[in-house]
Formats: C-alpha cells, sequence, structure tokens
C-alpha cells in the first residue's frame, strides 16, 4: 500500500510553519492597543541583563512589521553602559554584518537597508557584538528558532561560535517542536512579555 501522504522536507514543514507564525505573529500584535504595545519588553529582565555586562556590544534588530519591539531594550542599554549594534547589509545577496548604533533616540540616522529593513548608514563603525538579541517567526522552550528563511543569523552565529544569541518574541510565537537541521543555531534563552525560556547554553 502506498502511503498517500508523503513525508515533507524540513524546507517545505519550514515554509508552512513561517506561514502560520507569521499569520499569528501579526494578528496578536494586531489585537495590542499601540500604548501597549510600547510599553512590553521595554528592558532586558535581570537574568538577561546580567548576560551582558556594562561595556558588552549588544546586536538588536530594529523591529519591522508585528515583530517583537526592540527599541525598548536599545534605550535601556544605550542608557546602561552598554554599546548597540544594528544588522547591515551592503546588499541582498552579502553576508550581514553588524553596525554601531549611536543613538537609539533618533531613528532618522538610519537608513532603509536593502531588505527594507532599517541599518545604519555606510560610514558607521563594523563591530561584532559580544551577545545578539534576534527577531524570530517561532521557537521552542528548549531553544531552536525558526526565523525568516534568509539564513544570516545562523550563518553569522556559526562564523561567530563564541556570541550567544537572544530571542525576543511573543507568547503566542512559541511552537511544541520545529524541525531543526546541522546549520541552525539554538538560542541561549527566549524572552516573551510574561517568561524567560531557557534554551541552550
Amino acid at each position: 500500500m502506498v502511503d498517500p501522504s508523503p513525508p515533507t522536507s524540513p524546507a517545505d514543514e519550514k515554509a508552512a510553519l513561517r506561514k502560520a507564525f507569521r499569520q499569528a505573529r501579526a494578528d496578536h500584535a494586531a489585537s495590542l492597543p499601540q500604548n501597549l504595545r510600547a510599553l512590553v519588553l521595554n528592558r532586558p529582565p535581570a537574568p538577561i541583563a546580567g548576560m551582558m555586562p556594562e561595556g558588552a556590544v549588544v546586536g538588536l534588530y530594529y523591529p519591522t512589521g508585528a515583530e517583537a519591539p526592540a527599541t525598548g531594550w536599545a534605550h535601556w542599554l544605550a542608557e546602561n553602559g552598554r554599546q548597540i549594534a544594528l544588522p547591515w547589509f551592503a546588499a541582498r545577496d552579502a553576508a550581514m554584518e553588524f553596525r554601531s548604533w549611536s543613538n537609539p533616540w533618533d531613528d532618522g540616522l538610519l537608513v532603509p537597508g536593502p531588505w527594507r529593513a532599517l541599518q545604519p548608514p555606510d560610514d558607521s563603525d563594523a563591530i561584532v557584538p559580544d551577545i545578539v538579541i534576534v527577531p524570530l517567526l517561532a521557537f521552542t522552550a528548549a531553544g531552536h528558532r525558526l526565523g525568516q528563511g534568509g539564513g544570516h543569523y545562523d550563518r553569522w552565529l556559526a562564523a561567530h561560535p563564541g556570541v550567544r544569541a537572544i530571542g525576543l518574541a511573543w507568547d503566542c510565537q512559541i511552537a511544541e517542536e520545529l524541525p531543526f537541521e546541522p546549520h541552525d543555531q539554538p538560542l541561549a534563552a527566549v524572552v516573551t512579555p510574561t517568561r524567560i525560556y531557557e534554551g541552550q547554553p
């Protein structure tokens, strides 16, 4: 007897999960009043802040669409002696780098990058973060992450094995399990508005 539903590849499974979680994330963010969205995730919780000692360089992301807001963390980090960097791309086919974000209170100093996300201008300083805060579409309690599919963070983290990655997400983005491939980079922790999930050290 032939199985009418042959097993799907991890890539196909990830594509279907991306579609479902992207919609769930958008619906959740849209349901929140704008003033509430500005209040959640306004600073890293103490255990996470302890992973980013004063003087550390922290890689953040500039949120787009329904992504969990990271700008509150940016303000807290800048006010508490941490240096901030944002992803930077020279072109769509270029590897992701990080560039210094010197003033997180002035979005006008950022420019649209090749992927439409805001990034530091070309003359900003290149820098390698000590720890990276990453966006995601879905995550597991064990620290597995489903991203947008470009692989930029996985490749960057693979090239910088000493740098820990922490996910920032809405609570609705948790999954019981996700397909995990050899190139996928696990997260040390995931922070949501209600709790911290300890991932992989």
